[in-house]
């Protein structure tokens, strides 16, 4: 029914949107390094999550309410910063004291363990605040939505493509970094790691909070 004219072309563009870096890709590694392949496939599952909430608020109009009210962006933009630099000082400190070694077999530490939810609302959280994911469903997906169609349920339809196309690569991840597991137990790697996802996280939060409103 959704298989149209206008999916392929969505198809390849969201595909090679996807495989650009950014901070999910930092969050997963970074959930995956600290907990395992589980609490990376949960991020990865929570962020792609976030795209249904995406693509209904902007098939809704309220994308457009927020673009439109400088108040309400601003809010959303410094809560989405604030809440990237919170994730990226949680993995400075991580780095700053070391990471134990993880138990044979598990792939987290028990100092390392978390509760499932945490990487579900870390992924999340992640996603649905971010304001450039606002910006871009808002413009993107109008692109690839017919006249006739039902906006709501093809904007739902696209963004479930994309929840595949996304968590297949971030999952590819998520295991690749499993079969590394053995390296990054070693501390020097894992604190390392944990600067550096920590690092841009901040400076992406910084970033965002000191951008301008489109």
């Amino acid at each position: 029914m959704w298989i149209d004219d206008q999916f392929w072309p969505f198809l390849v563009a969201i595909t090679l949107l996807t495989l650009s870096p950014g901070v999910d890709t930092l969050l997963v590694i970074r959930n995956a390094s600290r907990g395992g392949v589980r609490d990376g496939i949960l991020t990865s599952l929570a962020i792609c999550s976030g795209l249904f909430v995406h693509a209904a608020v902007s098939a809704l109009g309220i994308s457009l309410i927020l673009l439109q009210s400088a108040w309400a962006f601003s809010l959303l933009k410094l809560a989405g910063a604030a809440y990237l630099i919170w994730l990226g000082v949680q993995s400075l400190r991580s780095a700053r004291r070391g990471r134990p070694l993880p138990l044979p077999g598990i792939g987290a530490t028990r100092a390392q363990a978390v509760p499932a939810w945490q990487p579900l609302r870390e992924g999340f959280l992640s996603n649905v605040l971010n304001p450039k994911t606002v910006i871009f469903y808002m413009a993107f997906l109008p692109q690839f939505i017919a006249p006739g169609d039902p906006a709501l349920v093809k904007s739902l339809f696209l963004a479930g493509v994309h929840f595949v196309i996304a968590n297949l690569w971030q999952i590819g991840i998520v295991l690749m970094v499993g079969s590394a597991g053995r390296w990054l137990a070693r501390r020097w790697v894992a604190s390392g790691l944990d600067g550096v996802t920590g690092a841009v996280m901040v400076a992406f939060g910084i970033k965002l909070a000191l951008s301008q409103r489109p």
